[in-house]
């Protein structure tokens, strides 16, 4: 059965390991395209869309989705055709979304950052940091609030920037990069709990939760199994996972947060304002409270899951497709050989800005 991301049935698809390699490589040596960032178009078309179609209700906002998303899937789809039996190309193809869809370097260059900032007790610049990585209200956090913030937001968006591109990569190759940054910028910029977006942004909203469901467990269990890399114990994080991940109010949000915390032995959790609103999540971890100094740990444990996460989805790459069922022969003329669906996913486009804001209960 041949998916339409992936290599042919029994092939090994060295095109789309290489790519991720190079993808995830360009990355961490210099971070996001500057000038012409595809996320940031895609970002400025859905936006426009959005003033023209939208309307208080799930059906407009399903329709506005779906035409985003559609409208980012299909170039990504023209280009792996394209490509096909064209393995320098595909490679070529295939690096460039990655590089522009995810976003590990930049998250830990704005934890850095703060680091920096706190270091030098600079609360003032530091407060002026934290929206570049979540959207709580960083008016009155002091020292070890900011640091809490930024080491949950470095968490989760271990599992948003980087993890689930890779996932989605080794999916459905380059239409599943484009499909998965597509449903993820849309929620960061329409899947909120406000009067605004609460019916016009829930398809968003329940698009990035599906797609995100693997992705987190799977940065969760790559944190457990990195933790010996920043001092902390693989059992220690899988026991915050099993006995904490489920309570966060996000489907997704609480198990990298809490694979995070059990790693590094902190606490996370407690209450953040959103938008002038208190509200309270519950502790993720048994640990002492976030300081600053945990900031570039985060960081760091965020550095070895992208790259493992990148070396299982180059593995998936080259991993053989499992055949499907023969075709009948002549003596069967009344039957067809079945095909699978296509394996696509979306398109590579995320970000209008660095700011993940949270859908539906997430925290970011």
């Amino acid at each position: 059965m041949t998916c339409e991301g992936r290599a042919p049935d029994g092939a090994r698809d060295w095109a789309l390991a290489g790519g991720v390699a190079a993808g995830v490589a360009l990355d961490a040596l210099i971070g996001d395209p500057r000038r012409a960032h595809p996320v940031a178009a895609f970002g400025r078309a859905a936006a426009g869309l959005e003033a023209r179609m939208y309307a208080d209700g799930r059906l407009r906002g399903s329709l506005y989705a779906g035409a985003c998303v559609l409208g980012a899937t299909l170039p990504a789809a023209a280009a792996h055709r394209l490509t096909r039996g064209r393995p320098l190309l595909r490679a070529a193809a295939v690096t460039a979304t990655v590089w522009a869809v995810t976003g590990a370097r930049s998250l830990r260059h704005e934890a850095e950052r703060a680091a920096v900032t706190l270091d030098t007790n600079d609360l003032a610049v530091a407060r002026e940091v934290l929206p570049g990585l979540c959207s709580r209200d960083p008016a009155h956090l002091g020292p070890k609030d900011l640091a809490r913030a930024v080491v949950e937001s470095v968490a989760e968006n271990t599992s948003d920037a980087a993890v689930a591109p890779l996932v989605w990569a080794a999916v459905a190759g380059l239409p599943g990069l484009a499909a998965y940054r597509a449903v993820n910028t849309l929620d960061a910029m329409v899947g909120y709990r406000s009067p605004r977006y609460e019916r016009f942004g829930w398809a968003a909203a329940r698009l990035d939760d599906v797609a995100n469901w693997a992705p987190a467990r799977l940065t969760a269990a790559l944190a457990a199994a990195c933790a010996p890399a920043v001092g902390g114990s693989p059992r220690a994080s899988l026991r915050a996972v099993r006995r904490d991940g489920g309570h966060h109010p996000s489907p997704n949000a609480g198990h990298p947060e809490a694979a995070f915390a059990g790693a590094l032995g902190l606490r996370l959790g407690g209450a953040s304002s959103y938008q002038g609103v208190t509200e309270y999540r519950p502790e993720l971890g048994d640990g002492r409270a976030p300081e600053p100094r945990d900031i570039r740990r985060a960081a760091r444990l965020s550095r070895a899951v992208t790259v493992s996460a990148a070396a299982l989805a180059a593995l998936a790459a080259l991993a053989p497709n499992i055949p499907g069922p023969a075709s009948p022969g002549p003596a069967s003329p009344g039957l067809a050989s079945p095909h699978g669906l296509p394996g696509w996913g979306l398109l590579p486009v995320g970000r209008p800005s660095r700011r993940p804001g949270r859908t539906r209960g997430g925290v970011r």
